[in-house]
């Protein structure tokens, strides 16, 4: 077998291996994700089996059927022999100043209140000055800057949050979500497994309660509670994976409690 046949085997097993893992994890059979093609389940069997190669336009049509998040497009195309299409520019770029330009701005205008940038991993990006204070509570001395692995590895974190349990179980459904539509994704399993983790070790003290139509995020901090309602913007209509896998959360006081301390906070930075 000459090299270039034997490349060309490497990536068609290749791309049939992702295929197949990124078609389960969305539990999709065969026959759906064809019928949601518009191909063949036959000819969707032989690229799983390495017995037909994809075209770069079947690769994307595959990915688009099954809803894939554009670092995980690029990563099949990869692996079928193609290059990545959608770029990931770093944040500090040249190609990302207007859209960074009006991040600042977004962050800047938030203040007093706490605004912070995340990225698909919920590793912090950026934040304002608020947010910086309240997470320096929540940050271990390794200097951890992964918001889920502050929820689940700091040992103080339970008493950090008043109601740490519900933050728990309402950050695991939104992490099930995310890992979901990411598909085949080793670092947001990981990440998932950490919060179902800790959620064991601290389930909701009542199942039965009714519901508020807002779960507010409670800080405890010396002499104060501190009750938060979040909102987190995504930015979906670019075609550049470090945009579209980034989240920008926004605190918003619930109280007036809550509104006070926030602008005593931002005043006592500024001095």
């Amino acid at each position: 077998m000459s090299i270039t046949a034997l490349s060309r085997e490497q990536e068609s097993g290749a791309f049939g291996e992702s295929l197949r893992r990124y078609r389960s994890a969305r539990r999709m059979s065969q026959l759906h994700l064809a019928l949601a093609c518009d191909v063949s389940a036959r000819h969707l069997s032989f690229l799983e089996s390495g017995r037909a190669k994809p075209s770069r336009d079947m690769v994307l049509k595959l990915a688009g059927g099954m809803l894939l998040p554009l670092s995980a497009r690029n990563t099949l195309l990869q692996s079928a022999g193609f290059a990545a299409v959608f770029p990931a520019s770093p944040l500090d770029s040249e190609a990302l100043i207007p859209f960074r330009a009006i991040l600042d701005d977004m962050i800047a205008r938030h203040a007093p209140n706490p605004a912070l940038l995340v990225d698909r991993y919920w590793n912090i990006l950026d934040t304002n000055a608020t947010a910086r204070a309240l997470l320096g509570a929540m940050q271990p001395e390794s200097g951890e800057s992964n918001v889920i692995r502050m929820l689940t590895d700091n040992p103080n974190a339970p008493q950090l949050f008043a109601n740490y349990s519900d933050v728990l179980a309402e950050i695991t459904a939104r992490m099930q979500l995310e890992a979901l539509e990411a598909g085949d994704d080793p670092v947001l399993e990981a990440l998932l497994a950490d919060l179902h983790a800790a959620s064991a070790q601290h389930p909701p003290a009542d199942t039965d309660a009714v519901r508020r139509p807002l779960m507010p995020l409670i800080l405890n901090v010396p002499g104060i509670q501190l009750s938060f309602l979040t909102t987190i913007a995504h930015f979906g209509t670019s075609q550049d994976v470090t945009i579209r896998d980034l989240r920008l959360e926004l605190l918003f006081p619930a109280d007036d409690q809550t509104r006070e301390a926030m602008v005593a906070l931002a005043a006592s930075i500024q001095t």
